[in-house]
């Protein structure tokens, strides 16, 4: 939030990922393809973030999503917090989540929740909403 006459507002990024095995390796490899993703689809700079809340299926227990999140480059002063998502009987597995929260610029109208891997199911609507996502797919 460094630019002067910028006007900001909160806003509120969503995304999820999954991964192939509950290794270190997949869970670090996952979390920093969507962190990397979060970035650049929104053009957001770590330093705005407000705090990050990441929740995993209970399959997921290898690592702290957080704990990977807090060894990127501007990520070591968010507040960052790991919970397990709910379990409901067929749901997604192997899956880390996210909620963030930012300041971003108020023209900055078109917010991307990165949706990757096997998680692009979970919201197939934003998928499919703004052609922004289709774009950005890799």
């Amino acid at each position: 939030m460094e630019n002067i006459g910028v006007n900001w507002r909160v806003r509120a990024i969503r995304g999820a990922t999954t991964v192939s095995e509950n290794t270190v390796e997949a869970i670090r490899d996952a979390v920093n393809e969507l962190l990397d993703e979060l970035e650049k689809r929104n053009q957001l700079d770590p330093k705005d973030i407000i705090s990050a809340t990441f929740s995993v299926t209970r399959d997921i227990d290898a690592i702290f999503p957080a704990a990977i999140a807090r060894q990127r480059s501007h990520w070591e002063n968010v507040p960052l917090l790991d919970v397990q998502q709910m379990y409901v009987e067929g749901s997604l597995c192997r899956c880390i989540r996210f909620l963030i929260h930012a300041y971003l610029p108020v023209l900055h109208t078109q917010i991307n929740h990165p949706y990757l891997r096997e998680a692009k199911g979970l919201r197939p609507d934003w998928e499919m909403a703004s052609p922004a996502l289709i774009s950005n797919r890799d």
